[in-house]
């Protein structure tokens, strides 16, 4: 049985893919299996598997989503530790090696986060490990800040699914991911509820991936923005405590009207509106509690400063 299982969800990927399979090829360290989650009918055919590489392909009929593919492939996995890359996030050789040595700090540890770097400005952070405070509002930390800034290891929140390890006893006790929630904010849902269960994530700067980012739907898709929103009331509805509910509520509604009044974009609150309508089987599964580890609030109006929304003008890849 191999150390580690890596499940790489794939829609129309096949460029991206070959170049992901080529950088898990090159990692240090080797005791590791690939299972490919091809999403709507595709079946793995053109892409050349490096010499020496376990890989097998699972397929999909339908698009399922990020969450249901990564779920699949962890049904199938055979290894003690399970990491979820993105076809697009390409690991620098160490990744699986540091991963693996961050995991094993202590039996508590229940998922590690990588060091994501924009694949077109490596020298800038796209994400080290998830933060979340007490309005429910996430965020990738670091996002838009030098490399150099991020090198310091330690406890956060939760890890980012685009480059991520997951103890299997952990994902299993958990469930894993919503496959509800088809994409976007599935990782940070679950990190809530490894938090309230007593699990510990740890980032580890030594673990670097290049990612293009939002290379299925695009960064700022409309698509992905009624994704977000209406994930973003699917999980509050599920795990907030009642008590936080007001401070959620209030910064949520100031998004929104920010949205809609300076950038004209009415669809974050189409997709709030969509998690409102289909509310009922989230409310019947509540199991609310307040994570552990939460950032202090910050002022409404410096909410975009803290989410790095400038970063994605400075730094977005072309992807």
């Amino acid at each position: 049985m191999p150390a580690v299982s890596v499940v790489i969800p794939t829609w129309k990927g096949t460029s991206r893919l070959q170049r992901c399979l080529k950088a898990l090829s090159q990692q240090t360290f080797r005791d590791f299996e690939v299972i490919v989650v091809w999403n709507e009918g595709g079946d793995g055919e053109g892409i050349h598997v490096p010499a020496g590489m376990a890989l097998r392909v699972k397929t999909s009929e339908i698009n399922i989503g990020f969450a249901a593919a990564v779920n699949l492939g962890a049904r199938v996995a055979q290894g003690t530790y399970l990491a979820v890359l993105n076809d697009d996030a390409f690991p620098e050789p160490g990744w699986l090696e540091a991963l693996v040595e961050g995991m094993e700090a202590g039996e508590e540890v229940g998922a590690c986060a990588s060091l994501m770097v924009f694949d077109q400005h490596p020298d800038v952070v796209q994400s080290a490990g998830i933060a979340m405070d007490r309005a429910a509002i996430a965020w990738d930390r670091w996002r838009g800040r030098p490399v150099v800034e991020a090198q310091v290891g330690g406890e956060v929140f939760g890890a980012s699914a685009g480059a991520a390890l997951y103890r299997r006893r952990m994902w299993e006790q958990l469930g894993g991911f919503d496959e509800r929630f088809f994409a976007y904010l599935e990782d940070v849902e679950l990190a809530w509820r490894a938090q309230v269960a007593g699990w510990r994530c740890v980032y580890v700067p030594g673990a670097v991936v290049r990612h293009q980012g939002s290379a299925t739907l695009g960064e700022g898709s409309p698509r992905k923005k009624i994704l977000l929103g209406r994930n973003k009331v699917w999980m509050v509805v599920k795990n907030a405590p009642r008590e936080d509910l007001p401070v959620i509520l209030l910064y949520d509604l100031l998004a929104v009207f920010y949205a809609i009044v300076w950038r004209q974009d009415w669809y974050p609150l189409l997709g709030r509106l969509e998690g409102l309508r289909k509310l009922q089987p989230f409310l019947a599964q509540r199991r609310p509690g307040r994570p552990r580890l939460l950032e202090p609030l910050v002022l409404p109006w410096e909410v975009p400063k803290r989410l790095g929304m400038d970063a994605l003008v400075r730094s977005a890849p072309t992807g």
